[in-house]
């Protein structure tokens, strides 16, 4: 059995949780051409309407800012008809759901989004992107200029609103892993003169301004913001990290936004206590499990506990999430959990390893009794282990 902390009610703004469970976003690439939520999205998420809170998987706010194929979008009314058919399904559900809004910046091709990307700076991507042809070498981005910018801050105002309208409690601006707006944190993506880029104080400046002009759009209880510190992903390489991420939380808790998602967080990590101590609202913090590798026999919850213990208010996980439909009646009972399907986990499309993972005999998950039997047999072998 696991800590009871992991089970107790939470809060993100004005929403009371069931348990601090979070299902961290994970792209997937199940979405229509046109960046529309599918049925086949809406069945996926519904089964994990258990989670504490979802966050539904990065959209991107604007065309421009698309990063693979098949990534869902939240910048038309065909987006909006789509997510809503999502989030009314999870709300049947007893489920709540916020939005990752993520401008891909340099991280994207012309063959994905019919445009070339665009960055802080004219530096490409040192690695390749998927596109519908297979993977393709990174092209040089545009450098945004500043009416550039201030559009892009339009956009994700757009896209929150839109995301309002769609049924989702919230939203998500995704400053981590590489994309536009981590892009414009690290001094090694960002190399401008104007006053966006050399000092931290400018470089934190987009996204401050994003996150600003989204609270004054659809309220701070509604805002919630992702970064990644010394997460070296997508060609970033921070110098700076230590200092970075104090002055960046610090300015956003001067706006009280309903929480701060810590990707990688360490309980024993001198940064990730700071930001603790700096940050006045919900703190949901994502541990490292490790990319490429097996997840632990426990999906985590050991390593959420430490988090949990640490100082964290919710904490986030993903692959567990993916592979185990009723994660949280899993871990509350300490039943065994499902293996990740790997070679199902982007790119691929269709249902399998998405929405074909089995679950616990009498939860009404998948409505699959022949799932549900594999499972039952699973926890009764470790019953009578």
């Amino acid at each position: 059995m696991t800590n009871t902390d992991l089970f107790t009610t939470g809060r993100v703004g004005a929403v009371e949780l069931p348990n601090r469970l979070v299902m961290a976003p994970m792209t997937r690439n199940r979405a229509a051409a046109d960046g529309t939520p599918t049925e086949l999205m809406a069945t996926y998420y519904t089964q994990r309407a258990s989670a504490g809170l979802i966050i539904a998987e990065a959209a991107t706010p604007n065309q421009v800012g698309l990063t693979y194929p098949n990534i869902p979008a939240i910048y038309t009314d065909s987006h909006i008809a789509g997510w809503r058919r999502v989030t009314d399904s999870v709300r049947a559900a007893g489920g709540r759901m916020v939005l990752q809004l993520q401008h891909g910046g340099r991280v994207g091709h012309p063959d994905n989004s019919g445009l070339t990307p665009v960055a802080p700076s004219a530096i490409a991507l040192p690695d390749t992107v998927h596109t519908p042809t297979g993977h393709q070498d990174a092209v040089t981005p545009r450098e945004l200029t500043v009416a550039d910018i201030q559009d892009t801050v339009a956009d994700f105002v757009t896209a929150a609103r839109n995301a309002i309208a769609a049924g989702f409690e919230g939203v998500e601006i995704h400053s981590a892993n590489g994309y536009l707006l981590h892009q414009f944190l690290s001094d090694n993506t960002n190399q401008r003169t104007d006053a966006y880029g050399g000092s931290i104080a400018n470089r934190i400046r987009f996204t401050v301004e994003v996150v600003d002009a989204v609270i004054a759009a659809v309220g701070a209880e509604r805002v919630g913001v992702r970064i990644a510190p010394g997460v070296n992903v997508n060609g970033i390489a921070e110098t700076d990290t230590d200092e970075l991420y104090p002055a960046l939380v610090s300015a956003l808790a001067q706006r009280r936004p309903a929480y701060l998602h810590v990707v990688f967080a360490d309980p024993e990590s001198s940064l990730f206590h700071r930001i603790r101590s700096l940050w006045p609202t919900t703190l949901i913090a994502n541990p490292n499990l490790g990319w490429g590798v097996p997840l632990p026999a426990d999906g985590g919850a050991a390593a959420a506990e430490a988090l949990l213990g640490a100082g964290a208010d919710l904490v986030s996980l993903g692959r567990s999430f993916l592979a185990n439909p009723d994660l949280v009646e899993r871990l509350r009972v300490g039943a065994p959990l499902n293996t990740v399907r790997d070679a199902h986990l982007m790119y691929v499309g269709g249902a399998t390893g998405y929405t074909d993972y089995p679950v616990l005999a009498g939860n009404s998950v998948t409505g699959d009794s022949a799932l549900d039997g594999i499972a039952t047999k699973q926890l009764l072998a470790v019953s009578a282990a």
